[in-house]
């Protein structure tokens, strides 16, 4: 997607320019483990126009691969961004119908071709938000992933006001986890998302995810991030794992000055990601991402565009932000 905003922390009332990036959640992932030094591939369809080519070249000079994008149409799927400040919060304002992306098809996509050298293939759940079309090539690329033996990764990270086609996330959203192996969710999702009897509001993690993993055997790990919003601009970050058994937790990390939230939940599951690739301790893959996503706080965008010793020298629990030299 495009992202507009206002320079700085101004309100689209007090300016007359926006500034324009781009985004969205699986993309932001993709990034994020590119930077962390692996070897990321982006799937989507962009307009084919002057704004596709431009979204095609960010993710380029991101060092992702590209090849597998598609184009057609004309329209490129956008959200405006107004960001918050001290007690005023952040608000986004999402165009997404009729988009390029949102009249893909799945027949557009070769799974087969796509994934046959992938190690990992993740998906969020904005993406079968958008359409019916959306729907039906993530469902079909998870089976090819299945087929393949391919580790899968799912952020249901679904904004209830995308879902505009006529299905709910309750009808759609089950599906595809139950052929994930990797959930990102918070029990609050989770609830609605399989209808669970539990109170919201007097449920723990623990509870939640442990009756949702007796439904979904596939899954191996659900995690999920606590945040303490002290206000707009300080936040304390936690991180916090279902590995099937018990819940581990990291200790709070203190984002003091935020530059920019957005993404920071990608940011988590690139860490996530990445640090269960990496590290035999789950508790080491925990901090990592927990490490990952409070650095993305600090970045402007929305990608977390950090290396690999940056956030692993706050997961050991260097904070000083000192200069390196």
């Amino acid at each position: 997607m495009m992202r507009l905003s206002p320079p700085g922390y101004a309100k689209f009332s007090q300016t007359n320019t926006l500034e324009l990036a781009y985004g969205g959640g699986e993309a932001n992932v993709a990034i994020s483990l590119a930077y962390l030094g692996l070897n990321a591939c982006h799937v989507t369809r962009f307009p084919d126009n002057l704004l596709g080519r431009a979204a095609t070249q960010f993710l380029r000079q991101n060092w992702l691969d590209t090849s597998k994008v598609v184009y057609g149409d004309q329209r490129m799927g956008q959200y405006f961004l107004e960001k918050g400040a001290v007690h005023r919060a952040s608000e986004v304002v999402y165009e997404r119908d009729h988009s390029a992306f949102a009249r893909l098809k799945p027949e557009m996509f070769d799974w087969e071709e796509i994934l046959k050298d992938a190690d990992w293939f993740h998906w969020t759940g904005i993406t079968p938000a958008i359409s019916q079309g959306t729907a039906d090539a993530c469902l079909q690329a998870i089976k090819v992933a299945n087929r393949l033996g391919i580790t899968v990764s799912a952020d249901v990270n679904s904004r209830k006001s995308l879902w505009q086609y006529g299905k709910t996330r309750h009808e759609v959203l089950p599906s595809l986890i139950e052929r994930s192996d990797i959930l990102m969710a918070s029990e609050y999702d989770l609830i609605d998302i399989f209808q669970l009897a539990n109170d919201p509001e007097n449920s723990s993690f623990k509870e939640v995810v442990k009756e949702v993993s007796q439904k979904l055997p596939r899954l191996n790990k659900i995690f999920d991030k606590a945040r303490e919003m002290v206000s707009a601009s300080h936040h304390r970050i936690q991180g916090k794992m279902w590995n099937g058994s018990s819940v581990a937790k990291t200790p709070f990390l203190d984002v003091t000055h935020i530059v920019d939230r957005v993404g920071t939940g990608d940011a988590y599951c690139a860490g996530v990601i990445f640090g269960l690739l990496h590290y035999k301790n789950d508790q080491d893959a925990l901090r990592f991402a927990t490490a990952a996503c409070a650095l993305k706080h600090t970045v402007e965008g929305d990608a977390n565009m950090v290396s690999f010793e940056n956030v692993k020298g706050l997961a050991d629990g260097n904070t000083s932000g000192r200069i390196i030299r």
